[in-house]
C-alpha cells in the first residue's frame, strides 16, 4: 500500500507543529506524534471511519483541533491512500 500526504496537508501540519512548539516546548512534537499514531491506525483500519459526503473518510485527533481526511484509491492492483490534515474550526493561528 502506498501512502501519499498531499503537499498542502504537509505544509499545514508543519505550520501547526511550529505554532504549537512556539506556544510550549514539546507541544508541537505531541501534535506530530498524535498525527503519526492516527495515520498508522487509519492504515490498519482504512474502512472503519464512515464515508463522508465527497467520498472521503475522516478521523478526528483526540487532543488537537484537527482531523485527518483520507481517500483510498486502487488502480492496477496498487492501493494508494491520500491524506489531508485540516483544522476542525475556521480559526487561524
Amino acid at each position: 500500500m502506498k501512502k501519499k500526504i498531499l503537499q498542502q496537508a504537509f505544509e499545514e501540519l508543519n505550520d501547526a507543529i511550529a505554532y504549537y512548539e512556539e506556544q510550549q516546548a514539546g507541544l508541537g512534537l505531541r501534535l506530530k506524534d498524535e498525527v503519526d499514531r492516527h495515520v498508522r491506525w487509519i492504515i490498519g483500519n482504512p474502512d472503519i471511519p464512515r464515508i463522508r459526503r465527497g467520498g472521503y473518510r475522516r478521523v478526528n485527533l483526540k487532543t488537537f483541533p484537527y482531523y485527518i481526511g483520507h481517500l483510498s484509491k486502487k488502480a492496477n492492483n496498487v492501493s494508494e491512500n491520500q491524506y489531508n490534515f485540516t483544522r476542525t474550526d475556521s480559526t487561524s493561528y
